[in-house]
């Protein structure tokens, strides 16, 4: 069964970067993208994606905002992917007790062009332990 995927990051070369790497497996299908997380709930609402890929610092409504409002409207499950929260930051931390699945942190920063090479098969392997599917 496929999985839908959305994808949250205000940056639309990561956005593309991350849907490219979602798209490298059959089992998960990129339903949509947002540039913010009042976007994000709002694709929510249309969409139901069964993963949701969150930035967290993005412009408007942060991703930590956005995780507060999503468990309000949705069973979505969050891979939280950015450069702010790297694995024991206060913004980490806060994301994990916001239930997230797991934090993965961009390689190289807000714009990190190695993402793929650097991150891609944990991007994929976590989406798929999310959504429920064997990895």
């Amino acid at each position: 069964m496929i999985k839908k995927i959305l994808v949250v990051d205000d940056s639309f070369v990561m956005r593309t970067l991350i849907k490219d790497i979602i798209s490298s497996d059959p089992d998960l299908l990129v339903v949509g993208e947002a540039a913010n997380g009042t976007d994000a709930l709002e694709k929510v609402k249309l969409l139901a994606p069964d993963v949701m890929l969150l930035d967290i610092e993005m412009p408007g409504m942060d991703g930590i905002e956005c995780l507060k409002r999503l468990k309000l409207i949705s069973p979505c499950k969050v891979v939280i992917v950015s450069s702010v929260a790297q694995v024991g930051s206060p913004q980490a931390m806060e994301a994990l007790r916001l239930g997230v699945i797991e934090v993965i942190s961009k390689p190289s920063g807000a714009l990190s062009l190695d993402l793929k090479s650097k991150k891609g098969s944990d991007i994929v392997k976590i989406s798929r332990r999310a959504a429920g599917l064997a990895e």
